[in-house]
Parts: C-alpha cells; sequence; structure tokens
C-alpha cells in the first residue's frame, strides 16, 4: 500500500492473532439455497420498553425443525407505522449472538395498512452460525429510533405488543429461510419475501465513478482523472522490491473496460514487481465504496505458491503512533494464505490506529476462509454508527462506530507479494487482479443493488467517469 503502512505485515499478524484470541473472526459465507425440508423457525417476541423516544423489540428464533438452520438464510420483520416524514435508525444493544453478527435494515410496503407501511428487517452475518434443531439465537435485545431522536409513537404499530413484557411466540412478526417464509403473518397483502433491496439509487451525493477506460499506464487521462500509477519505492511486501508502473495495463473484456494489476516474480527481490493505482486527493470520508473486482487463485502464468494479497481499500497517513486520527478499510485476498494462514483467505479490516515500535494495534476484521478466485461485487458502506462491508450483495462484516474515520483518505487498489517464502523457487511467475470500475457517492449509504442500478445507469448513458467529490477541507 502506500509509503505510511510499511510495517504493515507485522501489524496485520499482530492485529490477527489478537483478533483471533479474541474471537472476532467469521465462518465461511454458505451459499443462499431457498429453505429445505426440516428448516422451521419460531420467533418469540418481547416489549423491553414503552417509552417515547425509541422501540425496543427484543426477539429471538427458536429452530423448531429437524434440520439445522443457517442463520444468514433468516430474516426477520417487524411492521411498524412510520411517523409523518421520519427516517429511522437501527441499534442492536447486546445479543448472545454477538451485535456484530447481526444487521439491521429498513424496508417499505408495497401495500401500506393503517397499522404498517414499514418494517424493520433483521439479518444475521456468517459469523452467527448454524441453529441445530431446538437451538435458539438466545436474546437479541434490539431498538430502533427516529433518526433525529424526535418522539416516536409504536401504539397504531402492526407488530408492536405493549403487554408482551415476557418471551413468548409472536405471529406478528414473520421470518425466512432463504427466502421462503416459515413463520408468522404479514400485514394483509404484504408477504414476506427477500429483504429490502431497494434498486433506484437516491438522488443526490457527490460521486466518483471510474470505468477504467483508459490506453495505458502513461495516459494522460489517468493523472487529469486523478489517479497515480505508483513507481516510488518502500513497502508493503518484499524489501527491495519494485513498483513497477508498467505492469498495469488496460484492455477491453467484452464492452467492460477492464484494468490489471501484474505483480510478478522470479524468486528474489530484485526480480520482483509490485503494482498500486491510488487516487492522488485524499479526499473521501463517509459514505459508499464499491469497486468489481477479479481475485485470482492461481499464477497466470509459471508455479503458483506465492504469498500474494490483492487488494481494495481506502486509507490516510499515520502522523504520529497511536494518532487517533488515522483510517483505513481493507478488503484483502490472499489466494495462498499468508500471515500464519495456510490457505486462501479474505479479510475486511477496519484500523482506528497503530504503533510500529512498539508494536501495539486497534483494529476489527472479519474473515471468510475460502476461495473467492473471479469475479466479485465489493461494497464498504461508513456511516455515523458503523463500517460496513459486502461482498456479491451479502453482508460480510460489521464493524464498531470506535473506527470511523476522523479525517478523508485516498481510494486504493494494489498487489503485491508477502514474501518469497511461499514459493521459494526461481521460474518466472505472475498473478493479475482485475479492475472494472471503482464508485464513491459521499455522505450517502446505497445498498449493493442500488450501487449496481447506478452502475448500470453510468454505462446505459455511455458515462466512463464523473468526479464531483469536493477536496476536502
Amino acid at each position: 500500500m502506500s509509503t505510511s503502512t510499511k510495517a504493515r505485515t507485522t501489524r496485520i499478524r499482530a492485529a490477527l492473532a489478537a483478533a483471533l484470541v479474541a474471537g472476532l473472526g467469521c465462518a465461511t459465507l454458505p451459499a443462499a439455497p431457498a429453505a429445505a425440508a426440516g428448516e422451521a423457525l419460531t420467533v418469540q417476541y418481547r416489549q423491553s420498553a414503552t417509552g417515547s423516544d425509541q422501540a425496543e423489540p427484543w426477539l429471538k428464533a427458536v429452530n423448531t425443525g429437524t434440520a439445522p438452520v443457517s442463520l444468514s438464510q433468516v430474516r426477520i420483520r417487524y411492521y411498524f407505522k412510520a411517523d409523518a416524514g421520519a427516517s429511522y435508525t437501527f441499534a442492536c444493544s447486546w445479543a448472545v449472538k454477538g451485535c456484530g453478527n447481526i444487521t439491521g435494515t429498513f424496508g417499505t410496503l408495497a401495500r401500506p395498512t393503517a397499522t404498517a407501511d414499514r418494517y424493520l428487517e433483521i439479518g444475521f452475518t456468517a459469523g452467527a452460525g448454524t441453529l441445530a434443531p431446538g437451538a435458539s439465537t438466545g436474546d437479541m435485545q434490539l431498538r430502533f429510533h427516529r433518526s433525529n431522536w424526535q418522539p416516536l409513537n409504536q401504539n397504531d404499530d402492526y407488530s408492536f405488543g405493549p403487554a408482551q413484557t415476557a418471551y413468548g411466540n409472536w405471529t406478528k412478526v414473520t421470518t425466512g429461510v432463504g427466502g421462503t417464509p416459515v413463520w408468522g403473518t404479514a400485514p394483509e397483502g404484504n408477504d414476506p419475501g427477500p429483504g429490502p433491496d431497494p434498486t433506484d439509487p437516491p438522488t443526490g451525493g457527490a460521486t466518483l465513478f471510474d470505468d477504467f477506460d483508459y490506453t495505458s499506464h502513461t495516459d494522460p487521462a489517468i493523472g487529469a482523472h486523478g489517479w497515480s500509477v505508483r513507481s516510488n519505492a518502500g513497502g508493503p511486501g518484499v524489501p527491495g522490491a519494485t513498483w513497477a508502473a508498467q505492469n498495469v495495463t488496460f484492455a477491453k473484456e467484452g464492452t467492460n473496460s477492464i484494468m490489471n494489476l501484474e505483480t510478478s516474480t522470479a524468486g528474489t527481490p530484485e526480480s520482483t514487481k509490485h503494482t498500486e493505482v491510488l487516487t492522488k486527493a485524499t479526499k473521501f470520508k463517509n459514505g459508499t465504496y464499491a469497486a468489481r473486482v477479479r481475485f485470482s487463485d492461481a499464477p497466470r502464468s509459471g508455479p503458483d505458491g506465492d504469498r500474494v494479497v490483492q487488494t481494495f481499500f481506502t486509507i490516510n497517513d499515520l502522523k504520529a503512533p497511536m494518532a487517533d486520527d488515522y483510517a483505513e478499510y481493507d478488503f484483502e485476498y490472499l489466494p495462498n494464505g499468508g500471515w500464519g494462514e495456510p490457505a486462501n483467505i479474505l479479510y475486511t479490516t477496519s484500523w482506528e490506529t497503530y504503533r510500529p515500535d512498539p508494536w501495539e494495534a486497534v483494529n476489527q476484521h472479519s474473515e471468510s476462509r475460502t476461495s473467492y478466485a473471479g469475479w466479485h461485487d465489493l461494497v464498504l458502506t461508513i456511516d455515523d454508527s458503523f463500517i460496513t462491508y459486502y461482498v456479491d450483495g451479502r453482508e460480510f462484516g460489521r464493524h464498531d462506530a470506535r473506527y470511523l474515520p476522523e479525517r478523508p483518505m485516498s481510494i486504493n487498489f494494489n498487489q503485491w507479494l508477502i514474501d518469497l517464502a511461499g514459493q521459494t523457487g526461481t521460474t518466472p511467475r505472475a498473478y493479475d487482479q482485475k479492475v472494472d470500475y471503482v464508485l464513491h457517492v459521499k455522505d450517502r449509504v446505497l445498498t449493493p443493488a442500488q450501487v449496481a442500478a447506478k452502475i448500470a445507469a453510468y454505462r446505459a448513458a455511455g458515462t466512463t467517469f464523473e468526479d464531483t467529490v469536493p477536496a476536502s477541507r
């Protein structure tokens, strides 16, 4: 990455060790089948409080079927009547499964009724695990409030039960597994289906979009559009390696323009060539970041085995050890392992700060130990409450408010080798990481479907580049 992260290898190792001790990791993301035979869930509900400033529906999901249920396939909906003009914010106070493994999103009913026109949908990350037959999620102490903290009225809410002060089965909350309804009765005319996923992108929001439609790394448009193709020395990765601007190339695949980052080596520092492309400006902070990236498990040529890192990330500089205004948010794929991992693994990591000597790190990460070879849609959203990572439309990890950025950042892609110990031969080999597009929408949180719709609109209009994001002040 940038030269401000030369100590990256050491600090990631330390961070991963600390995270493993703390149990922060997520399990492998499963596929998304529809509900199978034997899968059944019951939702239990209790009302924690009936105050005027927030709703507090506490929930449990119980596996009443004969087959295990992957919680990442489960969606629970709590229905309510929105106050006029109100927007809402979700929070998890405490949960047996861990609040970091629980998601909350709001949706709008297609057929509003007198007691419901909105719903809160509860989902789970892969880290929530699987419910065996007869098992329960345990307490999920949830709440939501108007975003401006104005009083809210729950008395006309479909799912609200003020007398339900102890857990009990509650059919006015619905749940589905893999998109198939398995419990509860929705407000009339509103059968529950897949989660809220509006496809119309919200209007407004300063935007950076680049389709990477360039001729070569020397194309003047690259610099004019605010990008730098790295050629300076320094870390991370193999000491003495070169950051080779000429190894960043552009081509067409079908109708799409593709940027390719090639990393190559013949087993020596002198022969090792890393690649990186980054914005010259550090002007990006809250909002939505997205890219379509092709990860590779095997080299394009030569023997396999190098500990290669393929990335999409944002970062600013560390001004002093443990400076609290440092920020970095990473997607990092290691096809051959590294940092103590024996095989392929995808990390998302949110950094608060670090000190290189003596070593100390403050971060949070999620991971999935499986192959991610091929094209993937990567989305990162940052608001005033969470940092949320999505892979192919599904939540991969959600990190806490303590890791929110305090200063603007740059946007970066790079591919590099941790060391030369994974493959010790001297036969030349080369690895490719491809990038289809990048998008940032300032101060707006988009769903993955909204990202896809926004990209489709750019391409339908023939737009290959736009940057209306103002310089940071």
